[in-house]
């Protein structure tokens, strides 16, 4: 469908974002009109004769001089450099496959470990179901997705449990300056790794992982309000507990014990390059 068919689109919520509830941002729907107010197309809209139109389903988010949509949900697609959690799924002699959510398997090759991998001798230090934290390092024309785990904080995930958020969600799972994470982490003692591919990597006591899995599950719920994080904070101080021990308990035991230790500090906060209030990637991506 072209641009200039959208023009039809019924124009629902014209109305200025100040007529809404000020704890809310305007929800809008693919092909409506919003008012620019004097500023340019950003991601997640377009223009046509004149008036601004959104392309995707999400809430509105001015960020001047651009006018653009944070899109609600979505596939991941990944880009250079993202920081993303994968699973393995496949052992080959000099490789392994890797589930990273996107629509094709990322190749991790031997040669970007900081093991000293032998030909054929990939599942002694990977096997299928291991999670790892890794970079994405590059992207060909034909889509092949070529990922590292040379770097800082990149590895092999031992013991906790993944969480599954939308990859939407994560700026608002990171929060300001890495608020959120702070926050979840200081009330429940977890270890957090996030990755931008809506993965999150949680490791602590029992009632530690569970409580941070919920606070996830109310971000994700809630992300579309102001004053989440305070929300999440009542919610973990509520649920808070003599028992958590923090991530100084041991870890669960790794089910391969032949496989090389490698130790994974947590990500979030220090990941600079999530910012809670755009984006992040061209939103239409999404």
């Amino acid at each position: 469908m072209s641009h200039g068919q959208r023009t039809g689109h019924p124009r629902r919520g014209r109305e200025d974002s100040s007529s809404h509830p000020s704890g809310d941002r305007v929800l809008v729907l693919p092909g409506q009109e919003i008012p620019s107010q004097g500023l340019k197309p950003g991601p997640g809209t377009y223009r046509v004769g004149g008036k601004v139109y959104a392309s995707i389903l999400g809430l509105l988010a001015p960020k001047p001089p651009f006018l653009q949509v944070i899109p609600l949900s979505g596939r991941y697609i990944p880009k250079p450099e993202d920081v993303v959690i994968g699973t393995v799924t496949d052992a080959q002699g000099t490789f392994w496959l890797l589930d990273i959510g996107a629509p094709r398997w990322a190749p991790l090759h031997m040669t970007g470990t900081p093991w000293d991998v032998e030909i054929g001798e990939t599942e002694k230090f990977l096997r299928v179901r291991d999670s790892v934290i890794v970079r994405v390092e590059n992207l060909d024309p034909t889509g092949r997705i070529g990922v590292t785990m040379l770097g800082d904080g990149l590895g092999k995930l031992e013991g906790g449990t993944i969480v599954n958020v939308s990859p939407a969600r994560i700026p608002r799972v990171v929060g300001r300056g890495g608020s959120m994470i702070e926050t979840i982490t200081r009330h429940t003692g977890a270890q957090v790794a996030v990755g931008q591919n809506g993965r999150v990597w949680i490791n602590g006591t029992p009632d530690a992982m569970l409580r941070a899995s919920e606070a996830l599950r109310l971000i994700e719920e809630q992300g579309q309000r102001r004053g989440l994080t305070e929300r999440v904070e009542s919610y973990l101080i509520s649920t808070s507990s003599s028992n958590d021990q923090g991530p100084g308990v041991a870890p669960h035991e790794s089910a391969h014990r032949d496989a090389p230790a490698h130790s994974v500090p947590p990500v979030g906060p220090a990941d600079e390059r999530i910012d809670p209030d755009t984006v992040g990637p061209a939103t239409d991506e999404y």
